[in-house]
């Protein structure tokens, strides 16, 4: 096994050394489908948080109740405790107010909620602002605060849906343009999710290109251009994130975008672009894609398995093989590309290297069956979605009991970008209770902690069990999927046991079989060079391994 690496650095190299596709089809990178969520749910991350300093909301209409003046008072001196006591009793009919001034309070108790740190509470309190629709006096105001709580919760909390409530003309207000930009995303993404791709398109090509949500816009513009079965279109919104980030090098003072940010979604569109070349079957621009991710990548690894397939599918197999050597280095124990192991016997069947595939599929069965049991017995403790969610959290926290190798394996199903936001969901809910719990007794006796308290268990308990549903979704799903693995490589057994009877059955006719004997070429450049490897890996070398494989199937005509 040998590894071409650059000459300024110790390298090791890795000379060691189809069935094909109506046994194991490649993966389906197809342009018409969506990226993996995981992707899509990074990119939808919350931008960077930014205080909520909006403009005083207009018109604050006719004079209001003794209760309601002070309430204000006290909100502008921030003693939001106070103020969310006394806006409590205007919106309960406390006071000789009208039906404008509750709205006043209405909203104003949003606000204060926000303030205290009671994200969920403020976020009720605006759903039903929004709710009404523009009968509610303050239903243009709410969406700068939507926005706001958008930087603070997950999307899971279904604020996009609150934000979908709204019509995207009414985006357009002169009030609302210091936040015109965020709002256009956000609603692009409420239409998105929706399955509505042409709004969510022209919502998110509304966004300014020096506004910081350009680059979340843009990147859901490929991707939602992706769903719609067009590539080219794509492709073009993914470059434009490839033009910002050499911007960005070239002058990162004058550029308005942070650089985590930037270098975040450049290497999202590159995974992206090679990902619909691949689909497009170029593969050699989609590898040239894949190898501009760099090990620092969260998604290089992943890059390197899909790189697998493309030069599996270019013949260029001493790559594949390198990569799924890569795989398999003891720095990603905690990671797991069981399909890496039926794609090497795919290969080596390929190449009439019988007893290597052989060796290949019974390196899965030892592995995977077992565990594929025992994700059996994980799904199996509890019915309960919410009972099952406690489950997962003292897994999560290494408390469930389970050995090392399948502790390994649910966590990797776990780590779900949307999986982790339902999370989250659930620890924000637990830290406004905690903040309930720790403040002042006084205001903990009053109507309104007790409606907070309220909405703050009933929201955690439909958590609890979104969470739990999504853990068992996705633990089934990686189930199924050794399912599916360990039956290709039931076909890949019997294909191989079946051409190893056939070489026996000619040899005991006495024909000679003469093998072809070809070696598969490695190339190197002249800013590398190979080093046999000898068992210890070494960082600097993954993702560069070559296996020197060679043919054993018999030439044409070659028997006699």
């Amino acid at each position: 096994m040998l590894c071409p690496r650059n000459k300024k650095t110790r390298i090791s190299s890795f000379l060691v050394v189809a069935l094909a596709a109506s046994l194991l089809t490649a993966p389906a990178l197809h342009a018409q489908e969506a990226p993996p969520a995981d992707e899509a749910e990074q990119a939808a991350e919350p931008a960077p948080q930014a205080a909520a300093e909006f403009q005083p909301e207009e018109g604050q209409g006719e004079p209001g109740s003794p209760t309601l003046s002070r309430a204000t008072e006290l909100y502008d001196k921030s003693d939001y405790y106070s103020a969310s006591i006394e806006f409590k009793k205007v919106i309960d009919g406390q006071t000789n107010d009208t039906d404008a001034n509750k709205q006043r309070a209405e909203f104003f108790m949003g606000k204060t909620l926000y303030q205290l740190g009671f994200y969920a509470g403020a976020l009720a309190y605006f759903d039903r602002i929004a709710a009404v629709g523009v009968g509610h006096r303050y239903h243009n105001a709410t969406l700068k605060w939507l926005a706001a709580l958008s930087r603070v919760l997950p999307e899971t909390s279904g604020i996009l849906e609150k934000v979908g409530a709204y019509d995207p003309s009414e985006l357009e207000q002169p009030e609302l343009e210091d936040v015109s930009n965020e709002l256009f995303y956000l609603l692009g993404r409420h239409y998105y999710l929706r399955g509505e791709f042409d709004q969510a398109i022209a919502l998110f090509t509304r966004v300014e290109r020096e506004d910081p949500f350009y680059l979340r816009a843009k990147f859901f513009e490929g991707v939602t251009y992706v769903r719609k079965f067009e590539g080219k279109p794509a492709v073009d919104a993914f470059k434009e994130l490839l033009v910002i980030g050499r911007e960005y090098d070239e002058n990162p003072e004058r550029s308005p975008y942070d650089g985590r940010d930037v270098r975040k979604f450049e290497e999202l569109a590159i995974l992206q672009m090679a990902r619909v070349f691949y689909s497009t079957q170029q593969y050699d621009t989609s590898i040239k894609y894949y190898e501009k991710l760099t090990q620092s990548s969260p998604d290089w690894l992943a890059s390197l398995f899909e790189a697998s397939w493309a030069y599996f599918m270019k013949t260029n197999n001493s790559k594949a093989l390198g990569n799924i050597h890569t795989l398999n280095a003891p720095y990603f124990e905690d990671e797991f590309f069981p399909e890496s192991t039926v794609l090497k016997a795919v290969i080596y069947y390929k190449y009439c290297l019988y007893d290597r595939a052989l060796e290949a599929i019974a390196e899965y069965d030892t592995k995977y069956r077992p565990l594929r049991d025992k994700l059996r017995d994980v799904l199996g403790k509890h019915e309960d979605d919410a009972d099952f969610f406690g489950y997962v959290s003292q897994i999560r926290g290494g408390e469930a009991g389970l050995d090392e190798d399948t502790q390994r394996l649910v966590l990797s199903a776990l780590e779900d970008r949307t999986l982790r936001k339902t999370f989250s969901w659930v620890d924000e809910l637990d830290r406004e209770m905690e903040l309930h719990s720790k403040a002042d007794e006084a205001w903990r006796t009053t109507q309104i902690a007790n409606e907070v308290l309220q909405e703050l268990t009933l929201q955690r308990s439909l958590s609890e069990a979104d969470a739990g549903k999504l853990a068992r979704e996705r633990i089934e799903r990686l189930s199924r999927e050794l399912r599916e693995f360990g039956r290709d490589s039931i076909k890949i057994r019997i294909e191989v046991l079946n051409a190893q009877a056939g070489q026996i059955s000619a040899e005991a006719r006495g024909e000679r079989i003469s093998g072809d004997h070809r070696e598969e070429r490695i190339v190197v450049d002249d800013e590398h060079f190979m080093w046999k490897f000898n068992g210890e890996y070494w960082k600097d070398e993954l993702g560069y391994y070559r296996f020197r494989i060679r043919s054993q199937c018999p030439r044409s005509g070659a028997a006699q």
